[in-house]
């Protein structure tokens, strides 16, 4: 579509991973025979072309890449098989003893209390266990291990609202099924695990009952707790709605925004180091580690990891004087990522991440061409909208095909709501620090500690009021929309090559979005004759 993607050798390599992932999901049975035809065929191309004589290396430069297209085809289709098994429900029909540990925080319920729990033996599993809600059971904590009995149940979708597969989502997630666990049929084995993940779990715990000590609403602490540290739990129903409709639902989720925003902060905090040569080395190293070290407080969220994949390969293009976040970028990002873990492309938070920053490194460049700031102010509020307006471009469809709804007044709210959450952030900080310099009891200390603290209680209480009054605009939310996924993918193709032509004014895009208009509107309107 332009000169940057054109660029990109990440994009293109994530051909063959989408098309492995896409042919597993799809056909099983042909995928297990075609990843070994194609994993062999793949290193015998790669073998061959290394042999070429150098008279021939122009003639047959095909070899290497199609090659390297089928072996990264075959190692796709291999690790999504694996994941698949993981995720698979093979389990006793009749009660059986288990050895798992608790990953996550265990979420109490009215009666029960919600474990994610990595089943150890007999095979490796994840699944998610209610426990009998006891005094016991509360005290549970991630990295627990834990010896139970149960029958194992899979995931069924019984009277889910607007057809949610929720077998299909818990799949996607890696879990194979759940057990409801009487107070009797489970017991800690007193050992806990040390990986980073349950370390990281046991942090977050900390980081949680540091905000408790602020003695918030139960809505403003919820809402801290989601854009600090991505810990959604005590989000209410209500709460969540309000920012669905307002158009502001991703700030409630810890992803690019957040880990962008920490980013900034580590950034300017080691700007002094300059841009160049070995400081900067240094300054971009240091950067890195303390962008994981968030990651790892946030509780290594999926969506947080992905942030900070991609930027922590934008500081490694930095440090050898590339251009920092790019289409290659964002490309070599979604590459390792699937390549881990191929389940992640059906999973919507990493569909709409990477449409986000897709649509913003595409239309951005376009609309800083058309306008120049006289000020600094005005080129703040113009970044502001502008990224607003390109990461809901590249969104929406996918808000339409999944939610079928779509917020009116996302522009206003965002411009408003994001800043807002940039400064809860950022006043953040500070208190973590005055926390660490508590011991040193000194007058000044509490001084700022209160005055950081009121600060932080306004501006979630001004947050939270302004969402709610969104909420209740009228025509604030357009509902009951639906699309299939064929007119999503053409919405995406509208979408980008309209937004092409509108910049540079040329003919192909702008045939390429009247076709697609075109099908669009025959696709609508076999949908509306075969109801």
């Amino acid at each position: 579509m332009s000169e940057g993607i054109g660029k990109a050798p990440f994009l293109r390599l994530l051909l063959p991973v989408i098309t492995g992932i896409v042919i597993s999901s799809h056909f099983p049975g042909f995928s297990d025979t075609f990843k070994h035809i194609t994993g062999i065929s793949g290193i015998l191309l790669i073998s061959i072309s290394l042999f070429v004589q150098k008279e021939q290396i122009f003639r047959f430069r095909w070899l290497f890449g199609a090659g390297t297209f089928l072996f990264i085809l075959s190692l796709t289709q291999v690790q999504y098989h694996q994941q698949d098994q993981h995720a698979h429900f093979n389990f006793p029909e009749n009660t059986h003893y288990y050895i798992g540990t608790v990953t996550d925080i265990p979420k109490v319920k009215p009666k029960t209390v919600a474990c994610n729990v990595k089943i150890n033996d007999p095979e490796e599993k994840k699944v998610i266990l209610y426990i009998q809600q006891t005094e016991k059971s509360r005290q549970l904590e991630p990295g627990d291990e834990i010896l139970f009995f149960a029958r194992m149940q899979p995931f069924k979708n019984f009277d889910n609202p607007d057809n949610f597969d929720y077998a299909r989502y818990m799949k996607i997630k890696g879990y194979s099924g759940s057990a409801y666990i009487p107070s009797a049929a489970w017991e800690k084995t007193n050992r806990k695990s040390v990986s980073i993940k349950a370390a990281s779990q046991r942090f977050r715990i900390k980081a949680l009952n540091f905000y408790k000590k602020f003695k918030l609403k139960d809505e403003a602490y919820a809402f801290i707790s989601a854009i600090t540290l991505g810990y959604k739990d005590d989000l209410t129903e209500s709460l969540q709605e309000a920012f669905r409709v307002s158009g502001t639902a991703h700030v409630l989720a810890v992803s690019g925004l957040h880990v962008g925003i920490i980013y900034i902060v580590i950034n300017l905090l080691f700007s002094f180091l300059g841009k160049h040569g070995i400081p900067n080395i240094i300054r971009q190293l240091m950067i890195i580690i303390l962008l994981w070290a968030y990651v790892f407080v946030a509780g290594m969220s999926a969506s947080v990891v992905r942030a900070a994949i991609m930027l922590t390969i934008n500081c490694m293009a930095k440090m050898i004087n590339r251009r920092g976040f790019t289409f290659n970028t964002l490309s070599a990002a979604a590459f390792f990522i699937l390549i881990y873990s191929p389940f992640s492309l059906f999973d919507i938070s990493f569909q709409m991440s990477f449409g986000a920053v897709f649509a913003i490194l595409f239309f951005m460049p376009r609309f800083k061409s058309l306008y120049n700031p006289p000020n600094k102010f005005a080129g703040y509020i113009y970044n502001l909208s502008t990224i607003s307006l390109s990461a809901q471009l590249g969104v929406f469809p996918l808000v339409l095909f999944y939610f079928g709804t779509f917020p009116t007044y996302f522009f206003i709210t965002n411009l408003i709501i994001v800043p807002l959450a940039g400064l809860i952030i950022y006043s953040v900080v500070p208190l973590i620090i005055l926390s660490i310099l508590s011991p040193v009891k000194l007058w000044i200390i509490d001084f700022f500690n209160t005055i950081f603290q009121w600060i932080v209680k306004t501006l979630l209480e001004i947050t939270l009021h302004i969402v709610y009054i969104a909420e209740t605009l009228p025509f604030a939310q357009i509902s009951d929309i639906s699309i299939t996924a064929l007119q999503a993918i053409l919405l995406i193709i509208i979408t980008f090559s309209l937004g092409y032509w509108i910049f540079n004014h040329r003919p192909k895009p702008l045939i390429a979005a009247l076709s697609t208009i075109l099908m669009f509107l025959l696709t609508s309107t076999y949908t509306l004759i075969a109801k």
